[in-house]
């Protein structure tokens, strides 16, 4: 399958930033229904430094497999930087990995609201030095359009992060 030409770019020097400094990732997405795991698994070698990734679409899943506080969920809801963040940190401690990415929002067409709006979207992605988190609304696109731009964020987000890490 071919990726679209900006993320199948993002993704090599993605992993090529990551194997240079000998550094593992895990994913945990939601909106992007694991398309940021397979951005990564697209390039050749990438098994050297991908553990792997968590799709967490439904709340329970967030739980379950990455250890999202139900309180959390509750409180802040699915869409929230809470949430991404815990995400973030969930699958880096599960996957035992040194960096972790998160993705969690809203890509319609439905299921927005006055307060969330179609288009919202949380990152967040963990390090041995903490968590960062970024908040984006992608107005004007449609659900493939959201997911594109979540999946090309994500990966700039990790790229950025890789780079910052001292070399193992």
């Amino acid at each position: 399958m071919k990726l679209p030409d900006d993320i199948a770019a993002l993704a090599d020097e993605t992993i090529a930033a990551l194997t240079a400094a000998k550094l593992t990732v895990a994913t945990a997405e939601s909106c992007t229904g694991g398309l940021i795991a397979g951005a990564l698994t697209s390039v050749s070698g990438s098994s050297e430094v991908v553990y792997g990734g968590f799709v967490t679409y439904a709340n329970e899943a967030k739980i379950a497999m990455v250890g999202v506080p139900f309180g959390l969920l509750r409180e802040h809801g699915a869409v929230s930087k809470e949430v991404a963040m815990a995400m973030a940190d969930g699958a880096m401690a599960a996957a035992g990995t040194h960096l972790a990415v998160a993705v969690t929002g809203v890509a319609g067409p439905t299921g927005g609201s006055a307060e969330k709006p179609v288009g919202l979207v949380h990152f967040a992605v963990a390090t041995e030095d903490g968590t960062t988190h970024l908040k984006k609304t992608f107005s004007g696109l449609d659900r493939d359009g959201i997911r594109h731009a979540s999946v090309v964020q994500a990966l700039k987000m990790l790229l950025k992060a890789a780079k910052a890490q001292p070399a193992r």
